[in-house]
């Protein structure tokens, strides 16, 4: 074992701006990489996007995000996910395949979408129990209650005013991205007992229309 290495704080005036960070992404890999737990930037709340960056700027980030969130492949992707500490995410999902889970968990397609500086606020009481996964946190799923119903709010890639109710998957996908622009990672609201990887007997339970099972196995309640 060695000493660790410390090394001073790097002068204010060294750190990039938004914009430089965003043209470094830019100029990289293309899908992005995605950022992992221990990361700093998945804990940070993002910055408010008040038009920072220059139109063509700003439309080739968006479009970078939507290639790595369908390269992952993923249905959501906040910026602070590629690095960059932007409330900006993205969202697509092509809807549950199977009868039963589309119908259980409320999961229709959702078209993709752009959010920007987006909020949401629940509406009623209601609270559902599902598995999750995130692409910061590969490998894994975990039981997280949510509410079912929810307003959102923000604005849309051209600046339009976002003010919607969203009710079942795509209201917990838009919680799910926009709690990335907080600093929250969907692991801080789970259900401890529930975490599993998503394969093997995990992925076997989280398969299933309702975490009934995992719930009964795994010694949890569900909301």
């Amino acid at each position: 074992m060695t000493a660790p290495v410390v090394r001073g704080e790097p002068p204010q005036d060294a750190l990039p701006t938004l914009a430089e960070l965003v043209d470094r992404v830019l100029a990289g890999p293309d899908p992005a990489p995605i950022v992992q737990p221990g990361h700093p930037v998945l804990r940070r709340p993002a910055l408010r996007y008040d038009g920072q960056l220059a139109d063509a700027t700003f439309s080739a980030l968006v479009e970078l995000m939507r290639r790595t969130m369908h390269a992952a492949p993923g249905v959501g992707l906040a910026a602070p996910q590629i690095g960059i500490p932007l409330a900006l995410a993205v969202v697509e999902d092509p809807g549950a395949l199977d009868a039963e889970l589309a119908a259980v968990r409320e999961r229709p397609r959702l078209p993709f979408r752009v959010l920007v500086n987006p909020s949401y606020e629940a509406v009623g009481p209601a609270r559902v129990s599902f598995y999750e996964g995130c692409l910061s946190v590969r490998g894994w799923q975990a039981v997280v209650a949510r509410p079912r119903t929810i307003r959102l709010t923000g604005e849309d890639e051209t600046g339009r005013t976002l003010d919607e109710v969203l009710v079942g998957w795509p209201a917990r996908i838009v919680q799910h991205e926009t709690d990335h622009l907080h600093g929250t990672l969907y692991v801080d609201r789970a259900e401890p007992r529930s975490l599993a990887t998503a394969d093997g007997v995990g992925g076997s339970l989280a398969g299933e229309p309702t975490p009934t099972t995992a719930a009964r196995l795994l010694g949890f309640d569900l909301a």
